[in-house]
Formats: structure tokens, C-alpha cells, sequence
């Protein structure tokens, strides 16, 4: 096993803070260099299985007072057993991670913000109950609004609560969210300034889920405490261009009256 380096307060402290900006220099940055930047989507392997999700036009989503979701937002750590129907799924998906608009090859704009507009996330789903979908592992094409299918997990709901550090709610989701980050897209112009700013991306990307979780009478719960090499291998990734960095498990909840 790798060691970890001994990570000081002073370290964690420099993190959060915007010093490092002062240390880069961005005239040798990949942009600046005039390198092409990472896609902004993963592209589906050969011979996937793609699944078209319904899209705005044909969305029979309640409106939701935006005051009132604020106000009632919280986490929720039980669900219920019903299942959420592909039009939910396609709504939360949109809602995190959406394109409203292609700029050119190496930008768009999405429902969410992100610093110099590089999205480094791709969006995972471990799916236990989605209408239309069988169990497993997919991951959201926002380029097409589209699934593709990435693998089978026998037992699922285990090894989703292992990569959890046992917290048992996740196997009574519905679908969990798990966003990957893709360091290099937002490196490609930052540089080693890169860092703290995914790590505010993400939080902008789970707040839209929390907040569209009001519309349709779900709930989710934001985990940052997992097994970093369990998650990565459950998704199938590398673990260093591109790794789990935030979970969110999502169900219908029992609302109080």
C-alpha cells in the first residue's frame, strides 16, 4: 500500500485559502501554451448501450416554489421503496450537470457554475430503482442527455455500502449520485490553482441536487466519507486522472405533515 504523506493543518489551511494563486504562473499553463483542452465529456466506448432520457419538452415535473425548497431543505438519510421514473432521473441529471448551451469544443455551459467554465465532473449513477433500468453502474452523457451503460455489480447495494464506510442508507436509495472529477480539465487553465476550485464546483454541482430533490418529493444526502480505492474501483476508474470525489444517494421520502 502507497503511504500517504503526513498532511499538516498549515497544509489543509493553505488549501482553503487563495495563496497558491500568487505562486502559478499562468503564462506556462496548457492554455497558454496553446494546448488543445480535455473533452468536455467522456466519450462512450464502442458498441455501448445508450439510453436516450426524456427531455425538458416532455417533463411532467411539478413546479416548485423556490423559497419553500430552500426553506425545507434537508438531508435525508431514509427512503422509501418507490422507485423513481426515468423523467425524475432525467430532471436530477439536468438539473446537476445540464448543457444549456455548446460554446465551442472546449466549453458549455451548464446548470451550474464552475471556475473558467471547465466542469470537471462526469456524473455516475449506481442505480438500484429507476423505472426502465436494470441495476447497475451508468453515467450521464450531458452532451446528448443520454446513459450509457458501464457494468453490472452483483450485489450492489453491499458494495455500495462498503465504499460508504457502512453507512447502510445508501443501499436503500434509490439511485446514487457519484460525481469523478477530471483534474486536467480545469488544470488545463489553472494550473496547480486548480484544486480548490473543483472542490467549490462540487459543492455547487450537490447543492442543485438537494434543491431539485424538493420538486419531486425525493431527498438525498451528501457523503464525503467513503474508501477512496473502493469507489474507484466500483466505477471502473483510474483513481488518479480521474477518481471519486462526492456522493449523493437518492430516494423518495416520507414527507411530514
Amino acid at each position: 500500500m502507497k503511504k500517504l504523506p503526513t498532511i499538516t493543518t498549515e497544509d489543509g489551511r493553505f488549501f482553503l485559502t487563495d495563496r497558491i494563486r500568487e505562486e502559478v504562473n499562468f503564462w506556462t499553463t496548457r492554455q497558454s501554451e496553446g494546448l488543445q483542452p480535455p473533452p468536455v465529456q467522456k466519450p462512450a466506448p464502442p458498441d455501448s448501450r445508450i439510453i436516450p432520457l426524456p427531455g425538458m419538452e416532455t417533463w411532467s415535473i411539478p413546479p416548485c416554489d423556490l423559497q419553500m425548497a430552500i426553506a425545507d431543505r434537508e438531508s435525508h438519510r431514509r427512503f422509501t421503496v418507490e422507485s423513481l421514473s426515468l423523467e425524475e432521473l432525467a430532471f436530477l441529471l439536468w438539473a446537476t450537470q445540464g448543457v444549456r448551451a455548446k460554446l465551442h469544443e472546449a466549453a458549455v455551459l451548464r446548470t451550474v457554475p464552475s471556475a473558467g467554465c471547465r466542469h470537471p465532473f462526469e456524473t455516475y449513477l449506481a442505480v438500484l430503482r429507476v423505472e426502465g433500468l436494470d441495476a447497475g453502474i451508468y453515467r450521464y452523457l450531458p452532451l446528448e442527455h443520454a446513459l450509457v451503460f458501464e457494468r453490472d455489480v452483483d450485489n450492489l447495494p453491499a458494495h455500495l455500502t462498503a465504499a460508504t464506510r457502512d453507512q447502510g442508507f445508501t443501499r436503500q436509495s434509490a439511485v446514487t449520485f457519484i460525481w469523478t472529477a477530471i483534474p486536467a480539465r480545469t488544470e488545463w487553465r489553472y494550473a496547480e490553482a486548480s484544486y480548490k476550485v473543483i472542490a467549490l464546483d462540487a459543492g455547487h454541482v450537490c447543492q442543485n441536487l438537494y434543491l431539485a430533490c424538493e420538486a419531486i418529493g425525493a431527498g438525498t444526502c451528501a457523503i464525503a466519507a467513503y474508501n477512496q480505492t473502493m469507489a474507484d474501483d466500483l466505477l471502473g476508474v483510474d483513481g488518479d486522472e480521474e477518481f471519486s470525489i462526492y456522493m449523493a444517494p437518492v430516494g423518495k421520502v416520507s414527507r411530514k405533515s
